[in-house]
């Protein structure tokens, strides 16, 4: 006889001991003044924003769309591993605790998404309805029922196998989460009403649907759980080695002719090669890459102060630096680094080598944002100054952390 409430107990505390170690690495001193820096300037800009808003802002659009996806985000994590699929799976009726516990937590951990974007948008709402302030407390409250709702309509469709069918219940129960919350930002109630009503159909669908199936579809559950583990161990791996992350190799053929196609097969060149094509094909750096320049850019872009500007510009030149320094240890478990007759040297300089481009690479379409703002004095300082930074950086930060 399994003990479903001691159980659930030994598996939250070995799931918060794995997590919160590595939340220790990612939200070390560098990271935290970064965020803060960047949080801080961005409320700043944000307030001096609201204060010209325009009448015809879509406000409600954004406050519909916006809490309609935190409500919509309802996954329930069971924290299942691969072993429980033999050794659980034959135990599953006395397991109702275990899953109802898991439904608490599941809803708890994701207040915080609730709670950040409710204080995100607060300013916005109060800007557009000054006279409706209220209402906005009504919503957030409406976000907690909604989120409610999904989250156990969620975890009635697990039993569902079929892909496709699930697929279609989550886009269908979006689009009227969004459609709920735009009405009642426009004080639509009648519509909102009846869009709940909608809502509320298709979850009671769920459940009829789901009380017919046998029993849970646990490969699923795990294999949902296990994705969730390896996003955080994903992101947790800029930070610092995790030993036990499962990587996922991507062709992408174009850009990676494009990177190697400087590229010579002389010995002295296998490092460069290494390292290029692993930016690339592994499924950490690249997109990591691409989201720190369209983030950046687009608070170069916003922010009218021509100083904060190029501040912006240089700490996610440091962001992107940071994070692409564990380039050097990813190839830490292959043996064969150590066998074939490769010099130590070679590999330093063709990582720093690779880092320095990017940056420069970074920069170059910073820069092309003052060119599209016509500011020549913000371009002249982000170019100098970015390859100044980038080439320092590199050179001293970086270099001495490799050796």
């Amino acid at each position: 006889m399994i003990d479903a409430k001691s159980f659930w107990k030994r598996r939250f505390s070995e799931h918060l001991k794995e997590t919160s170690r590595y939340l220790r690495y990612i939200f070390n001193g560098h990271i935290a003044v970064a965020m803060l820096f960047f949080i801080s300037a961005l409320s700043y800009y944000y307030q001096q924003w609201l204060v010209s808003l325009p009448d015809s802002f879509p406000t409600a659009w954004i406050t519909g769309a916006a809490f309609g996806f935190a409500a919509s985000y309802s996954p329930v994590r069971t924290l299942l591993k691969e072993p429980d699929l033999v050794f659980l799976f034959p135990a599953e009726y006395q397991l109702d605790d275990y899953f109802r516990r898991c439904l608490y937590y599941s809803f708890v951990v994701q207040l915080y998404l609730v709670f950040l974007i409710a204080a995100a948008l607060g300013p916005l709402y109060f800007a557009s309805f000054p006279d409706d302030s209220s209402h906005y407390y009504v919503m957030i409250g409406m976000v907690f029922i909604i989120k409610l709702w999904n989250m156990l309509s969620n975890w009635w469709m697990l039993k569902e196998r079929n892909p496709s069918v699930r697929r279609i219940d989550g886009i269908v129960k979006f689009l009227l989460n969004i459609s709920i919350f735009y009405f009642l930002a426009a004080s639509e109630w009648i519509f909102a009403i009846i869009v709940m009503a909608l809502l509320a159909g298709v979850i009671l669908y769920n459940y009829f649907t789901a009380s017919k199936k046998a029993g849970l579809a646990w490969d699923l559950l795990v294999s949902k759980d296990q994705a969730r583990m390896r996003t955080f161990y994903r992101i947790a791996n800029m930070f610092t080695d995790v030993p036990h992350l499962k990587n996922t190799v991507k062709k992408r053929n174009p850009i990676v002719k494009l990177l190697l196609s400087s590229i010579s097969y002389r010995q002295e060149q296998s490092f460069a090669y290494l390292f290029r094509i692993t930016f690339v094909r592994s499924s950490d750096y690249l997109g990591m890459y691409f989201r720190l320049i369209v983030i950046g850019g687009l608070a170069i872009w916003f922010v009218p102060n021509i100083w904060m500007k190029i501040v912006f510009a240089l700490l996610f030149l440091y962001l992107t630096a940071f994070q692409l320094m564990t380039l050097w240890n990813h190839h830490r478990t292959i043996v064969w680094l150590d066998l074939y007759p490769l010099k130590g040297e070679w590999r330093e300089t063709a990582l720093l080598k690779l880092l320095r481009q990017l940056l420069f690479f970074q920069t170059f379409l910073f820069g092309l944002i003052f060119v599209f703002q016509w500011n020549l004095l913000g371009l002249l300082f982000v170019w100098g100054g970015g390859v100044l930074f980038s080439a320092a950086f590199v050179q001293g930060y970086v270099k001495q952390k490799l050796t």
